[in-house]
């Protein structure tokens, strides 16, 4: 897998060359190494381990219901009265990060209503603040720490 401008951590790896998995320590089983799920799960782990998050309060593949439709959002931050407070969406380091990547946040937001909007292809991450008063968004100089949200 490519390296990530994430920090390296102890992965675990199973499965064979044509189906390999990775452990997610969020939802404690592996499950299939992708791309995406790389840039995931090294994302969650810094998020734990350097900005303190709680794991008890981040989900990964988190289903949301719009009508007849499941949708899935790829982590979700919440506070410790588990309100949604953050959503990230990660793609695969070969997938730029477009504005067709925030609109996609962007509808999942429409049902959470978060304060922060995360992406990330592993190489480049990106923060927005929600206004809501103002209607409008900021971006920020870094993902912040979890006692900042």
């Amino acid at each position: 897998m490519k390296e990530l401008n994430l920090p390296a951590y102890d992965v675990k790896i199973r499965g064979t060359r044509e189906r390999p998995e990775i452990f997610d320590f969020l939802r404690h089983r592996f499950v299939a190494l992708t791309p995406e799920e790389w840039v995931r799960q090294h994302f969650t782990h810094w998020l734990t381990t350097e900005k303190g998050y709680p794991k008890g309060l981040l989900g990964n593949e988190v289903a949301l219901r719009c009508g007849d439709k499941t949708l899935r959002c790829d982590s979700v931050v919440y506070n410790k009265q588990t309100r949604p407070l953050m959503i990230i969406e990660y793609k695969a380091p070969a997938v730029p990060l477009t504005q067709r990547v925030f609109s996609q946040i962007s509808a999942y937001n429409l049902l959470l209503h978060v304060d922060y909007l995360v992406v990330s292809n592993g190489l480049q991450h990106f923060c927005c603040r929600m206004d809501y008063d103002r209607q409008t968004y900021h971006f920020l100089q870094a993902i912040p720490d979890y006692e900042l949200l």
